[in-house]
Order: structure tokens, then C-alpha cells, then sequence
């Protein structure tokens, strides 16, 4: 194969945003064409940003497509240029990918298989293509494919079988704990059958639950990895594709790190592009809210982030040191707002009504929900945003109070399970800027304090026990009878299977988050709120 130089543009798009992500390819393509490369490619549905959901059944919002490709193509000259997009044809949708040169348009590719598993939902708006294409790059017969094409046998082969010597994919795939090393292993097999070199050019940035790694690649037509781009950033790169090339070991860094990265531009695209001018949340001196403002910090600098401490009788004195110490550590503004005199307006307005009951958890929660109005009338009226703290293994259990801790636009740590979060805490720490969050908050036992030395495991089976199981029943789909044939005991594993699905509705009223697992909850994972199955999981008599 001859030699030809491919510049990979790794863009981070705003939905909708036509005007931004028009700017962003034309300074691409010409960066490309600074650099004398052949051709430019950009991810899947670069034009419209991915995935722009039910934006596309307006007619207005795909008329402006129609406009940004024609800007496009005309800029196109002595490069081509391969960008994706939503494209009508005989009045049907399609997610193509368009190729361009010197102001014409050189083929137009359909994606042939369509996703509709996890977060992926594009039988919802898209018709199926069913023919290849392949182009000339510098004399190079080059075959396009879109994502999930490369997944799939035929789209290569089919490709392979027209006379491509070279296939390039355009991708949105959203990150997740190995994907990236899943994906090289894709390539390498494909390419080594193939025998044809791979460009893959990914998506970069946050889109509401999803976030995209970019970690776009190259392989040779041996399978190995020639060219990495990095992750979690928008860069152009020129990459030589049929050249004698160093073999390179994918650069990754270890999962905390990764994860960490995804949760900063997670929360980071957030709040830019919904255009809020910072965060704020409250800080309670224990370790989620501590990882929670760790993450903000990183994510938009401490000038636009608030953290707010609102003890009661039952905080722990040193949750208020711990909280103030990492304020200032992290040079965040900090405020303290007793909750005693709300909690006891609210009891005393309620004092009729409760009167000949007991204390349970309805106490509790009132104490949640006088924090949760704060910070809520905070958010209002400094217009920020408000982050929810909570973590996954919380959200599976319902240990979480609805319009209280769960209040907030933003949930970061959702998909975090509790033992990830003390890991992540850990490596936040070992970074080489300091004790970012204060030791005694990850070695103290966790507790919400909202009652007298309260602790999480009086409520809950202990983390090292209760993730494993949550992981292995929402994420991996096995059975109660499978989890405990592992050795967990019966009555624990029926208990929080029916804890899991008794909490539905709560869930389906948080704040969206990062997803980072194979299954998180949001779009990944869609459960009934009224259903009996969870009855099924009773022990039986």
C-alpha cells in the first residue's frame, strides 16, 4: 500500500451547537491542510454532536445540518475531508458519514448496523444502509465504516471484497472501565484478517451521562498498534498510514486514573455547556462530598466552586474540621449553616401531626431535606449549579433521601460504586499536589450522622460485601441462586436484590451522571417502578 497521511481529528462537539462545531472542524481542516495531509477525518456525528436524541424529528434541526455540511464541502479544496452526520435520503435518516474534496462530494457512507442495546438507541431515528463505499485517498482504494460496523464480520469483509486497501471508522463510543483495551483487540483482530490498516477516530468529551475517552487509534495491517492519540482530549494529529512504522504498547493509565479523568470532564462539559457559571455543594466531611469537590476543582478551577457545611447535633466534630481543612486546602469559598433552628420549625409546624409516634426515619430525612432547601435556595439565587454527592452502591440500596442529599443537577460519583470511591480518594491523594482530601476522611467508617453514632454498615452489609453483589446482579445479570453458589450468604443477597429493585422510583428521580460501568443507571439500565419480580426474590418458606 502506498503511503498516506491521515489527519485524525479528535473533536469534543456540543450538541446542537451548530455554529461551535462548525468553527471546531474548519480549524481542523485546516490544520490538516497546514500539514499537507491527504485527508481529514472527524468522529461520527461530528456535525450535530452524539447522540442528539429526539433533536432529530425537527425538521428545523436537520435543515441546519443540511447548511453545515454545504460549508463544509465548500471548504474542502486540495483535502479530503470525512465527516459525520444525520443525512435524509428518499425520506429516510441515516447516520452517514460524508466524504468531501475540492468542493464535491465524493461518497456518502450509511451505517450498516445500527446499536440499540445500553445507551445506544439509533433504530429510534435511523434507516440501515446496505452498500460499502470505497474511495481514492493518494491512490489508496479506502473503505469507510461507522462504530458499529467494525463490531460486526460483514461491513470489513464486504469492504475488503471492493477493493479497499485501507478502512477508516468514525466513532462515538462512549467511555467505560477497559474499553479501550477491548477496542485495540478489535482492531488488531480485524486488521490481521483483513490484512489492511485501521484508522480509528473516536469522540472526545462529556455528553449528559456519557462521556467520551478519544483514545483514537492505528493499526497496521499485521494488527499492531502504530499511533495513539491521547485520551480525554481534542486533538488533530497526522498519523502516516502505510509507512514502515515502530510498533507502540497502548499507553494506559491504571483504571483509578482513568476514571478520575472521565468524572473531571464528565462534570466539566456539564456545567460548560449547559452554561452555568460553577457549582456549588455541600461538603459533610465525609468521603463522598470530599471526592465530589476534588473532582469539581479539577474539572473548573476553585473559583467556581462553593461548599457548603450544614451541621446538626448529631456532626461529628471532626466532620467539620475534616470539611474545613480540604475548603481551604483546595481554596474552594466555604460557608457553615447550622440546621438545627430549620429541622425544629419543621418539627414544630409538624408537632400535631406526629404527635403519639415514635422516631424513625422520617426525623432522618427532615434533616436531609432542610439541607437539601438550602442548597437548593443556594443554587437558585447565586446560579449555580448544584452536585449531588451520592454513589452508586447508595443509589442501588436507597440509601439516599429523595428532595434531600439525592437534590442536585449533576450527580458525579453515580456510577461509582462505595469502594471505588475510597480507591479514587486514594489516588486523588497520590497525584503529587498534597493531602487534597484529609486522610481521616478515607480511614473514618462511613455515616450519614444523621443520627447518634450512626454508622452506614447499621444499615447496610459492609462495602467489601455489598459492591461485589450489586455489581455481579446489575451489571453482569446473574441470579440470586448464582451469586450465592459463590459463597455470599442467601438472606443478605435476597436482601439487597430486593432492596435494588424496591428503589427504582428514587433513582428515576436523581440527577444524571458520569457512566463509567458496563451498566449504569440512567438510560443504561431501564427497570419498571411498578413491577412484582422483586417478590420472587423472597426467601421461600
Amino acid at each position: 500500500m502506498k503511503k498516506i497521511k491521515i489527519a485524525i481529528a479528535q473533536i469534543n462537539p456540543w450538541v446542537g451547537d451548530f455554529s461551535k462545531n462548525l468553527e471546531m472542524i474548519l480549524e481542523n481542516i485546516e490544520t490538516a491542510r497546514v500539514q499537507k495531509a491527504d485527508a481529514v477525518v472527524f468522529p461520527e456525528m461530528a456535525v450535530t454532536g452524539y447522540p442528539p436524541e429526539d433533536l432529530l424529528f425537527r425538521p428545523a434541526f436537520l435543515k441546519q445540518v443540511k447548511s453545515m455540511l454545504k460549508q463544509i464541502r465548500n471548504v474542502s479544496i486540495g483535502i479530503t475531508v470525512i465527516v459525520g452526520a444525520p443525512v435524509e435520503r428518499s425520506n429516510h435518516l441515516y447516520n452517514m458519514a460524508m466524504v468531501y474534496r475540492d468542493g464535491k462530494t465524493l461518497a456518502k457512507y450509511a451505517k450498516q448496523y445500527l446499536p440499540n442495546y445500553r445507551v445506544f438507541d439509533e433504530k429510534r431515528y435511523f434507516a440501515r444502509g446496505k452498500k460499502s463505499a470505497v474511495i481514492e485517498i493518494a491512490g489508496v482504494p479506502t473503505g469507510i465504516l461507522i462504530c458499529e460496523d467494525i463490531w460486526r464480520k460483514d461491513p470489513i469483509k464486504k469492504t475488503k471484497s471492493a477493493g479497499a486497501e485501507l478502512c477508516i471508522v468514525l466513532n462515538a463510543s462512549p467511555f467505560r472501565e477497559n474499553k479501550a483495551e477491548e477496542r485495540l483487540e478489535l482492531l488488531s483482530k480485524r486488521a490481521k484478517k483483513y490484512q489492511m490498516p485501521i484508522v480509528y477516530c473516536n469522540l472526545v468529551g462529556g455528553q449528559d451521562e456519557l462521556v467520551f475517552d478519544g483514545h483514537s487509534l492505528v493499526v497496521d495491517k499485521k494488527g499492531q498498534l502504530i499511533e495513539q492519540l491521547p485520551a480525554f482530549e481534542s486533538v488533530c494529529q497526522i498519523c502516516q498510514v502505510g509507512a514502515s512504522r515502530e510498533v507502540k504498547t497502548l499507553q494506559l493509565a491504571v483504571p483509578d486514573a482513568q476514571i478520575y479523568q472521565a468524572l473531571v470532564i464528565g462534570v466539566q462539559d456539564y456545567v460548560k455547556k449547559n452554561g452555568f457559571s460553577g457549582v456549588l455543594l455541600g461538603l459533610s466531611g465525609g468521603i463522598d462530598s470530599a471526592l465530589t469537590l476534588a473532582v469539581a476543582v479539577d474539572a473548573l478551577g476553585a473559583d467556581k466552586v462553593e461548599a457548603i457545611m450544614m451541621p446538626f447535633r448529631y456532626t461529628a466534630e471532626i466532620s467539620k474540621t475534616d470539611a474545613r481543612q480540604q475548603a481551604e486546602t483546595q481554596g474552594v469559598k466555604y460557608r457553615e449553616i447550622p440546621i438545627e433552628d430549620i429541622f425544629n420549625s419543621f418539627m414544630g409546624a409538624l408537632a400535631n401531626e406526629f404527635a403519639g409516634l415514635g422516631r424513625d426515619v422520617t426525623e432522618e430525612n427532615i434533616q436531609s431535606r432542610s439541607r437539601g432547601v438550602l442548597l437548593m435556595a443556594m443554587s437558585n439565587k447565586l446560579g449555580k449549579m448544584l452536585l449531588a454527592t451520592g454513589n452508586k452502591s447508595e443509589m442501588s440500596m436507597g440509601y439516599a433521601t429523595l428532595y434531600g442529599d439525592m437534590a442536585g443537577g449533576f450527580a458525579p460519583l453515580k456510577d461509582v460504586y462505595k469502594l471505588r470511591v475510597f480507591s479514587l480518594a486514594r489516588y486523588r491523594n497520590s497525584m503529587g499536589d498534597g493531602e487534597i482530601i484529609p486522610n481521616r476522611v478515607i480511614t473514618r467508617p462511613p455515616s450519614a450522622e444523621l443520627a447518634p453514632d450512626q454508622k452506614d454498615e447499621d444499615s447496610l452489609p459492609p462495602y467489601d460485601i455489598l459492591d461485589p453483589i450489586l455489581q455481579m446482579f446489575i451489571e453482569e445479570f446473574m441470579s440470586v441462586e448464582d451469586i450465592v453458589a459463590l459463597g455470599y450468604e442467601q438472606a443478605t443477597v435476597h436482601r439487597v436484590a430486593n432492596l435494588l429493585l424496591l428503589n427504582e422510583y428514587k433513582r428515576r428521580q436523581a440527577a444524571p451522571g458520569v457512566r463509567i460501568s458496563k451498566r449504569a443507571f440512567g438510560k443504561d439500565r431501564r427497570y419498571p417502578i411498578t413491577s412484582a419480580y422483586r417478590h420472587h426474590l423472597l426467601p421461600k418458606s
